[in-house]
Order: structure tokens, then sequence, then C-alpha cells
């Protein structure tokens, strides 16, 4: 009896385990028009991409929740969903539809720009950041709270006085603010290296976060992908495969 190789090839591939799951990179959730960096997504588009998941039965968790079931091998359901620098507008914006969805996601802030703006962007606009309060609200309602250090800097120009204050001194200020000690660390514009990571390790951090995928590529050197307003579903779907395939090319 003949077989169809193409569906036992598809079969076969859905039994690989992926050597790292799924996560998404938000930042701020507001309107995107007046956005040089193209990382602001309006909220009712963040609905969009949040409904694209549970259309097709996947469901949007905080990045500890997500690499504890997938060492677990339970992860196959599951996306990674994280806010990187601690904007104002994921209090108001994002967490509605959050809760609405009934996902969970991980906000990395700065503890020491706690009500400040994100002045590192140096075109603007400038943006709120999430104040101490703002940052146990957060987490009260189910959030998990990460570090971004503490003010937004190329961890990889600092020396190394510097990059522990950036690592292990944002962990127990976020201690001190949350009452749990930050499991995960996210490098500021995605950027690291050994040394870097090494820092991150020691400062007690369980896991890292990156941006794009490359020979680091470890639990202190995750990759994510960028979550653009202009995702829409034909975009989401490339994105997904761009993921599986990058990484299990590194993998090999």
């Amino acid at each position: 009896m003949a077989t169809d190789t193409s569906t036992h090839s598809a079969e076969h591939r859905a039994l690989i385990p992926h050597p790292h799951p799924w996560i998404w990179m938000y930042h701020s959730v507001a309107d995107p028009a007046d956005d040089p960096y193209g990382i602001t997504v309006a909220r009712d588009r963040l609905d969009r991409h949040l409904t694209w998941l549970r259309r097709r039965r996947l469901s949007g968790v905080d990045v500890g929740t997500l690499l504890r079931a997938h060492a677990a091998g339970r992860a196959g359901r599951l996306v990674g969903l994280t806010f990187d620098d601690g904007y104002a507008d994921f209090l108001h914006e994002a967490l509605p539809v959050l809760r609405r969805h009934e996902f969970t996601a991980t906000v990395f802030v700065l503890p020491r720009l706690c009500g400040g703006s994100n002045e590192w962007d140096a075109l603007g606009p400038r943006t709120r950041l999430l104040t101490a309060e703002e940052i146990r609200t957060a987490a009260a309602a189910g959030m998990r709270i990460g570090s971004h250090g503490l003010y937004h800097q190329n961890l990889t120009a600092l020396s190394d006085t510097d990059l522990r204050q950036e690592t292990l001194h944002s962990r127990e200020l976020l201690r001190e603010i949350t009452g749990t000690a930050p499991d995960s660390f996210c490098y500021p514009y995605g950027i690291v290296d050994d040394r870097v990571a090494d820092a991150v390790r020691a400062a007690g951090y369980t896991y890292g976060f990156a941006i794009a995928a490359d020979p680091l590529l470890g639990p202190y050197a995750l990759p994510r992908t960028h979550i653009s307003h202009a995702d829409r579903g034909l975009r989401l779907r490339a994105k997904r495969l761009r993921h599986r395939f990058a990484v299990r090319g590194l993998g090999r």
C-alpha cells in the first residue's frame, strides 16, 4: 500500500521536541502612531494577537510557567508572553486584555527608574514607567515580574562592578518591591555575551532572555520573537515557522 510521505514527515516532525519554546516580546501597549522604533502595539491589536493564540488552542503564560512546563515536557500548547521596559501602560492597557483571555505574562522592569521614563530612547516619545506601587499591583494580578537591569544599559560595555549592580542589585530591589526575588532577567537591547550571562547566573536568576537566536542559546540566552502592531495572522504564522527552523538549525 502506498504511503503519504508528506503526511508521515509532518507527523514525525511533530514528535520531535522543540529545543526552545516560543516566547513573544512586547513593549508598550498604546497608540503606535508616534513610535519611531516600532515597538508599540495598540490595545485592540494585542487583543487580536491573543485571540489568534486562543483559536489555535494555545495559551499565553509567563516565562517561568512556560519553562517549567517545557522542562517537564508539557509546554506544547503554551506560548510565553513578555513585556519589556515596564511601561505604565501595561497596567491599564495590556493587563485587562490578558485577564480577559485568562493569560499571564512576565513584565521586565527597571527598579531604579520606577515612575521615570524611557530616557534611553533618543528619538522619544517619552513614556512613563511603572512605579513601585504599580509593579506590586501587576504582581498581585498574577503577572510575574522580572528584572531588566537598573538603567537600561548595554551590559556588555560595563565594568564588572557596574555589571554586578545591574544584575544582583536590581534583583535585590525587586525583592524589596514585590516580596519575591525574580527568577528571570532580560538583557537591555537583547545584547548578551558570556560574561554578562555568567553575571546573571551568579546573581541567582534561573533564566536570561535575549532577542535573536544565536550560538549562546541556553537558559541564560533564550530567544524571543518581537511582536509588532503590523503583525496579523499571516505574519504570525510566518514568525512561528521562523522560530521553529531558526532555533532547530542552531541546535544541530
